[in-house]
């Protein structure tokens, strides 16, 4: 008990000297859209390779066991800005909810208030309203799901028309952000359209087929992979015998097999426009390094949810709870905390986000937040009662035909994860993770696991109840 509260010490010690009113950080926080956890090279990907997003592991922390609260856009984009679950924001899914979004009690709304120059780059995506929202002193933002290609974006509450691959575009206006003259510490929010295809997005939520979405990189990158071989994990077997969720019978839809999953050229050009992304990022440290301010800058990487690549069958539908849609990556690069190369296996969450970054600002929150500080396992100092559990959580809406009626609760440990169907009766699916990492066997009615579905049944209960994590 002695040793965990000096510990506890230490580290309070340590983030007070940070965020002292003179020597508060700045913070640069990059948000990939449908980013995978597997596919970076410092993740050990074989085939694509990220030299500048490696460079914030290398440097920094990799947390191998991050997760997404929701699978889904606009949800957890909601979580990462408040610290909230789903259920406590009020931004349940991807239909217009452009009013709710304006009320978000936001980590950057709170940094501003204590003094931070705070800005806004790229996609918000939760409704397709465009305009400013509170919390930012700078705002470039796109409109909905924006355009692959000459985007026009909302520049601080006027519209203006710009040339080139959208992630050039924001790449130069977060570098411009940056490079400005300003007073006291900065907060940028990067929030890339990569790696989301093209498609239309219509005034009611809906969008356009999604089968028929391409994803379209930069010139310079579209014969970048080529041939290259596209690595599948063994789930893309899964003859999903025993998951009837996914057995369903939807009209206009073939059955999900193998050959509905995501095909080979199509992940290219997803690499391919990651490729910018990871410019941008190399850009980012230059400009930093050039000012002096790279190492008095907390700069976190991570992604909103990952993507199908034909695990179970899949393909463009990540709301489900399966690991590759709810795996993220996250890098935190701090040197004055973080041990360079520092590898942290305790589970993180995207509702962490908020609360790490206002505890480094030295900033209290004014409410109480379902995510948790994610310092002391920054600064090497896993606490003993970290969380062992966390809830994962999605709202069925109507813009996948696949996923529809598909709304979930489901609990995940080291061990085991548990999915309770709101809407689809006796479909429940439970996975034991170190005997089927590949969650490929429903054990929900497998005798010798009864005691642990009931386990899982309480853990859920509890976590149901308002809790991150137990």
């Amino acid at each position: 008990m002695l040793r965990k509260l000096i510990a506890s010490l230490v580290v309070v010690l340590m983030v007070a000297g940070f965020a002292g009113a003179d020597n508060r950080p700045n913070i640069v926080v990059v948000l990939v859209d449908d980013l995978r956890w597997d596919e970076l090279s410092c993740m050990g990907h074989p085939v694509v390779r990220t030299p500048g997003i490696d460079r914030v592991a290398r440097e920094g922390a990799r947390f191998r066991n991050a997760f997404a609260s929701t699978p889904l856009c606009s949800p957890v984009r909601a979580c990462l800005l408040t610290g909230l679950n789903t259920h406590n924001h009020g931004i349940l899914d991807n239909t217009a909810r452009d009013e709710q979004s304006h009320k978000l009690q936001t980590f950057p709304r709170a940094l501003q208030e204590a003094g931070y120059h705070t800005g806004y780059v790229g996609k918000w995506h939760m409704g397709n309203d465009d305009s400013p929202r509170p919390g930012f002193d700078e705002w470039a933002c796109l409109q909905g799901q924006g355009t692959s290609f000459d985007p026009p974006l909302n520049i601080n509450g006027e519209r203006r028309d710009f040339t080139g691959h959208t992630t050039d575009v924001l790449n130069a206006l977060a570098l411009e952000f940056v490079d400005s003259e300003r007073e006291g510490p900065f907060c940028l929010y990067l929030a890339h359209k990569a790696l989301h295809p093209e498609l239309i997005q219509y005034d009611d939520g809906s969008i356009s087929d999604p089968s028929a979405a391409r994803f379209m990189p930069a010139e310079r990158h579209e014969t970048l992979y080529a041939d290259a071989p596209v690595p599948r994990r063994l789930n893309v077997t899964d003859d999903l015998a025993d998951k009837p969720a996914l057995q369903r019978e939807i009209d206009g839809l073939p059955p999900l097999s193998r050959e509905t999953g995501t095909p080979d050229e199509t992940v290219r050009d997803r690499w391919r426009m990651l490729a910018a992304v990871d410019e941008g990022v190399a850009q980012l440290f230059d400009a930093l390094e050039e000012s002096g301010e790279l190492d008095s800058t907390v700069f976190v990487f991570t992604s909103d949810h990952g993507y199908w690549y034909g695990e179970h069958g899949l393909s463009v539908e990540r709301r489900l709870a399966y690991e590759e849609a709810i795996r993220i990556p996250l890098l935190v690069r701090y040197p004055p905390l973080v041990e360079a190369g520092l590898l942290i296996d305790e589970f993180a969450l995207s509702i962490d986000l908020a609360p790490t970054l206002l505890e480094l600002a030295g900033v209290e929150s004014e409410r109480d937040l379902d995510g948790r500080s994610l310092v002391p396992l920054l600064a090497g100092k896993a606490p003993d009662d970290w969380r062992t559990s966390f809830l994962i959580e999605y709202n069925t809406d109507t813009v996948f035909p696949r996923v529809l009626n598909m709304g979930y609760r489901a609990v995940r440990t080291d061990r085991l994860k548990y999915i309770h169907y709101l809407e689809l009766e006796g479909m429940d699916e439970l996975y034991d993770l170190t005997a089927d990492p590949y969650e490929m066997q429903n054990v929900i009615d497998d005798p010798d696991y009864a005691g642990e579905l009931r386990k899982m049944e309480l853990r859920l209960e509890r976590l149901r109840e308002g809790e991150g994590g137990a």
